[in-house]
């Protein structure tokens, strides 16, 4: 018997490797693997002793929590600006006043009053806890200045309810805080001590299961005594600070006073003068500032006057007089008291300053002819001749007339087709009937008048019908768009191919090529577009980094002359509002396109369509504008939205000034009785014109009659030269068929359509159109300020659960 030979298809494994296994490490030691750059940086790293390890990360924690001391140390100090603190009452029951006044302790420090009379801000100067704080207030009915003064404060202090926490009007006011961006927070319940004993423990468990919702594992602070206030600002001056990415590379400054200076050849045009703390980074005067509100200027000088609240302040006679009385004179008086001791800081350079130019200046003689040349019409023409010819197989001897009648592979003959004469006098009879038997309805029917009672009446007085209707329009078109995506009716009194000139088909709307230069607006011309704004940005932030500027220091207190500003700016500031500036970076006042991704408010339920008139919080901005909503992909193509739906997250593209990211974006809406509410919240994704919006319309047709492949389609156009205008578009169907258009049958839009399958009498036939949009040009930096916000207000715009 003959042994097994194993042929050449046998497996072979693998020999045992016995020993101690050798890894890319061992290798490398041995110099067997290529020492390319990064194969070089990792084994000096390997090759580091444990010790050496150690100590190493031992002295990367050193630098970190030092730097974070130094910041600390810095922030309140006599060389740093003094502590922001803004105090928010979450609830209508807070007693501001009652805490006001436990903060404004004399044995604490000393207490400047920002106004004369009035506690609406006040400086405190502790030099036992070698600190000083400046406390401001904002009701969260005024959301708008609560979220300005939030852009500039260090650290907002939270009064909360012992039993409620925070009422509706305060919950919405803290959604607004998440969304832009909270800096350092602290919380403190106010009236916990008024409560009995027993109820004292409860309280307390009870806020702390409702503060968890939104402040996860923090702690809640009493507000009560003079000792609950002493323990509150050690926790303010001891905390570590959390930083705002849109402000830590700018300077910012909070105004302390302002002075106008009129011009003279316009009294309602002139000089502001603002002092203030610079913040942030070093403040130079050949940059630019925005007022928040109000938009951008230019600053001529910068002064650096006496700090009007030095941290050792010196007493004046009116203490030495009546040391008791520790209360000094308003802020505005001692910067009047200290105009004498003015330092020039810096001036500026007309060679080196920003300018204010926002648009590209348009000359209308500039644009690019694109007419064809003779050359490329013959082509043109040419390359129409040959694909008009069509080739068939026939039968030898056919005539040409003949060839017309034969179809392609799987197709049949059909004629033109009219509606039967038995059909329509069915369709007649039947409507009489209809007619006879709601006219017997009714006469077995009567109808009476029914009073109105007295609160109908009431409440019909407070409802705007004209207002009832636009939003019932509103809702209607909502819903159409969800049920019947992007169709829409083709016009009898129009020509489709009149209508619909500007739109084309695409083989597929994701690889099919379209060039973002075809077809700008007028408007585009007018914007700036970076090469790269990826790179642009990053060298900006590098410099800012890297880069000594020149100019006001960051805890100076300086007084900024900034040119050109009309009176509004100034009578705004009197009357209560916060003045607030921001220094702006290289190229931030030029105008182009934001796009910003945002999600749907969940409090708020009204429809939002495309091109509505929306206030925007963008970073430290605060403007209006008419936004286009897209689907935010990937791809190079994005489809246009008609509506801010709900439930993904989508791309708001606008004209707008140049802002770079990161920045917090927040949607308001303006209602009818002047209130603004929340819509949207998200982030700015980019700075981009070449982010193409595409709007799409969808044609429906019907097919009337059907055969294996072929089928007659009505009612998607109403003339034969509608139908050969759109015959190179593909069709498909609600179905998943694909198709096209063979040929118009007779002169009133009834075609002949081929398929890759037979279709079904239900199914729909569906034409795919597309146009590239724009946004409306309508920025406007001036934003009114709005009713403040009710409770009655808030509870209306939560919206309602349906159990049915």
């Amino acid at each position: 018997m003959a042994a097994h030979r194993s042929g050449p298809l046998k497996q072979q494994n693998k020999a045992h490797k016995g020993g101690r296994h050798r890894g890319r490490g061992s290798a490398q030691r041995d110099g067997k693997v290529g020492r390319s750059g990064s194969t070089f940086f990792k084994k000096v790293r390997k090759e580091l002793s444990k010790v050496d390890q150690r100590h190493r990360a031992s002295q990367l924690r050193k630098q970190k929590k030092e730097a974070v001391l130094a910041e600390k140390r810095q922030l309140g100090s006599k060389d740093g600006p003094p502590h922001q603190v803004l105090v928010v009452p979450l609830h209508d029951k807070i007693s501001l006043p009652e805490a006001f006044r436990l903060l404004q302790d004399t044995d604490t420090g000393t207490v400047h009053l920002n106004e004369c009379g009035s506690t609406h801000s006040f400086m405190l100067l502790c030099p036992r806890l070698k600190h000083r704080w400046f406390f401001t207030s904002a009701r969260p009915g005024d959301l708008h200045t609560v979220l300005d003064m939030a852009k500039v404060a260090d650290t907002i202090l939270f009064l909360l309810d012992p039993l409620e926490g925070w009422d509706s009007i305060g919950d919405y006011c803290l959604s607004c805080l998440f969304a832009q961006g909270l800096p350092t927070y602290t919380l403190a319940v106010q009236g916990i001590s008024g409560l009995p004993p027993r109820k004292q423990i409860d309280a307390r468990k009870k806020l702390s299961k409702t503060v968890e919702k939104r402040f996860p594992s923090d702690k809640l602070l009493l507000l009560d005594t003079q000792q609950e206030a002493e323990m509150l600002l050690r926790q303010l001056a001891n905390q570590k600070q959390r930083h705002l990415a849109f402000r830590d590379r700018r300077a910012y400054l909070f105004a302390h006073a302002a002075d106008f200076v009129p011009s003279e050849e316009n009294n309602l045009v002139g000089t502001l003068k603002i002092s203030g703390y610079v913040r942030g980074q070093t403040l130079n005067v050949n940059s630019l500032l925005h007022i928040i509100g109000q938009g951008d200027f230019q600053m001529k000088q910068i002064d650096a006057p006496m700090d009007p609240f030095p941290l050792n302040f010196r007493m004046i006679k009116s203490q030495k007089e009546d040391p008791g009385v520790t209360m000094e004179i308003c802020a505005m008086d001692a910067v009047a008291d200290m105009e004498e001791d003015l330092k020039v800081v810096m001036k500026a350079d007309p060679d080196k300053q920003e300018s204010l130019q926002t648009e590209v200046n348009l000359d209308p003689m500039e644009g690019e002819q694109t007419w064809p040349t003779e050359e490329e019409l013959s082509e043109a023409n040419d390359f129409l001749k040959e694909s008009s010819k069509v080739v068939k197989k026939v039968p030898k001897g056919t005539s040409s007339y003949q060839a017309e009648w034969i179809l392609d592979e799987d197709g049949e003959s059909d004629g033109e087709d009219e509606y039967d004469d038995m059909q329509r006098e069915d369709f007649i009879e039947e409507e009489s009937q209809d007619e006879g038997s709601e006219k017997e309805e009714e006469e077995e029917y009567e109808t009476m008048t029914m009073g109105e009672s007295v609160h109908d009446d009431l409440y019909d007085e407070n409802v705007d019908d004209e207002a009832e209707e636009k939003m019932l329009e509103k809702y209607k078109q909502e819903r159409l768009q969800e049920m019947f995506p992007d169709e829409i009716d083709t016009p009898r009194d129009v020509a489709a191919r009149i209508r619909f000139q500007k739109y084309r088909g695409l083989k597929s709307f994701r690889t099919s090529p379209w060039d973002p230069k075809e077809n700008l607006p007028r408007d585009y011309a007018r914007i700036f577009q970076f090469q790269n704004f990826t790179n642009t940005r990053k060298r900006i932030f590098k410099e800012i980094e890297e880069k000594e500027v020149e100019g006001a220091e960051v805890g100076w207190y300086v007084t900024l002359h900034v040119s050109e500003v009309p009176l509004s700016v100034v009578e705004y500031f009197k009357r209560g509002a916060p003045l607030i500036a921001f220094s702006l970076l290289p190229h931030e006042q030029k105008m182009s396109v934001l796009n910003m991704v945002v999600s749907r408010h969940p409090g708020n339920i009204e429809p939002v369509k495309a091109k509505e008139d929306l206030i925007f919080h963008c970073g430290f901005r605060r403007f209006r504008a008419s936004p286009l909503f897209s689907q935010h992909t990937a791809a190079d193509k994005h489809k246009f939205q008609r509506f801010l739906t709900a439930d993904v997250a989508l791309v708001v593209t606008i004209y707008g000034p140049i802002t770079f990211p990161p920045a917090s974006v927040l949607l308001f809406k303006q209602n009818s009785n002047g209130m603004h509410s929340l819509i949207a919240t998200g982030y700015l994704l980019s700075v981009d014109p070449d982010r193409m919006v595409i709007k799409r319309i969808v044609l429906s047709g019907h097919p009337f009659k059907i055969f294996t492949k072929m089928a007659v389609v009505r009612y998607m156009f109403f003339s034969r030269e509608d139908v050969l205008w759109f015959k190179p578009v593909e069709l498909r169907t609600k179905w998943g068929r694909r198709g096209h258009i063979k040929e118009p049958l007779g002169t009133h839009g009834h075609m002949k359509c081929s398929f890759d399958g037979k279709l079904k009498s239900q199914d729909t036939v569906l034409m795919n159109l597309y146009k590239r949009v724009f946004p409306k040009w309508t920025y406007d930096p001036y934003v009114p300020d709005p009713v403040p916000w009710m409770k009655s207000e808030i509870s209306l715009a939560v919206p309602e659960v349906d159990m049915e």
